[in-house]
């Protein structure tokens, strides 16, 4: 199998380490396997890749899509380096605003899996950074949705003060007054 799939310490999280394989010409990887991932419990499909770049300090989210249109993602970072972080936000959940970060980058090759139910988000720590991530489900604005990336509640340790936001992002609500429909 070309990956090493390693569960978070919150369930549904999943850190997929691939096999990597180099010489003196360069490197190959697999970044997505469908029947791999499935035989590793990622059963939903993957149908839409979205591309950002960014520079340092920027932090984007705390993202998620509203059922019927929620989206679980496998997040790259395949320039640069970025703290990426999922919350949990399935009311009823044992692990309901708890968090977990990981370090993902060009050099690690990491990618993270979280399934619907979970925002996501990330900060970047290198001068610039490229991320590639595939979603269970196309983007739907009228169920796009986001938590206020400084919630108190929820407490993320982000790497860097001062963020770098979009408008859109200085103005998302706490988790407990977010427009949420998710249950455990």
């Amino acid at each position: 199998m070309p990956f090493d799939f390693t569960p978070l310490a919150i369930p549904g999280l999943i850190l997929i380490k691939p096999r990597v394989m180099g010489d003196e010409r360069g490197f190959f990887f697999e970044v997505y396997k469908h029947s791999d991932f499935v035989n590793a419990g990622i059963r939903e499909h993957l149908v839409q890749d979205n591309f950002s770049r960014s520079a340092r300090g920027v932090l984007r989210g705390l993202h998620y899509q509203k059922r019927p249109k929620a989206q679980g993602k496998a997040i790259a970072c395949i320039r640069g380096c970025i703290h990426d972080v999922a919350v949990d936000i399935r009311k009823g959940s044992p692990h309901f605003g708890k968090w977990a970060a990981v370090e993902l980058s060009d050099e690690n090759r990491y990618i993270l899996y979280l399934p619907p139910g979970f925002a996501h988000g990330f900060q970047v720590l290198s001068e610039t950074a490229e991320v590639l991530y595939k979603c269970t489900d196309e983007y739907s604005p009228l169920d796009d949705r986001g938590i206020i990336w400084n919630d108190p509640g929820i407490n993320i340790a982000w790497p860097l003060r001062d963020p770098i936001l979009s408008g859109k992002d200085k103005l998302h609500p706490r988790l407990n007054e977010c427009d949420n429909n998710f249950t455990f």
